[in-house]
């Protein structure tokens, strides 16, 4: 039950941990709408979960070799996850690759996803409390 209920706690942890960071990365391209060649960022949200949750989980770490030595990292769970660059779908003339519509929708279905999980987390707590006391 216990081993359970850390896995369940630990892949909302993860999850809100990713979307924080995607959030932060809408967030900004929203706001460097304007910005001459500003290039859209974003994360592969499905991908990185399950890498971070295979990392967390002593399974073995996708690799992917440097090239360079002046090449970062991949990061994991600790850091930050890779950031993809969107390709430009609408060309605009100042080389922005920002789709703001887009954008919009990315942002508000990633805050309900967030908020989603925080729900969950706390009806997995009042459960647990409710067993506890026997009610």
């Amino acid at each position: 039950m216990v081993n359970k209920l850390d896995e369940f706690m630990r892949f909302h942890e993860t999850a809100l941990s990713l979307r924080g960071q995607r959030q932060q990365l809408l967030a900004s391209n929203i706001a460097n709408a304007d910005t001459p060649n500003y290039k859209a960022k974003d994360i592969d949200f499905a991908t990185t979960l399950t890498n971070t949750l295979h990392l967390n989980s002593n399974q073995a770490a996708p690799v992917v070799e440097r090239t360079d030595a002046r090449h970062l990292g991949l990061k994991n769970s600790l850091g930050e996850a890779p950031t993809l660059y969107r390709g430009n779908g609408q060309g605009n003339i100042d080389g922005n690759t920002v789709d703001m519509d887009a954008e919009r929708n990315a942002f508000t279905d990633n805050a309900v996803r967030y908020e989603a999980s925080i729900t969950m987390i706390n009806m997995q707590i009042r459960n647990m409390l409710a067993a506890i006391q026997g009610q």
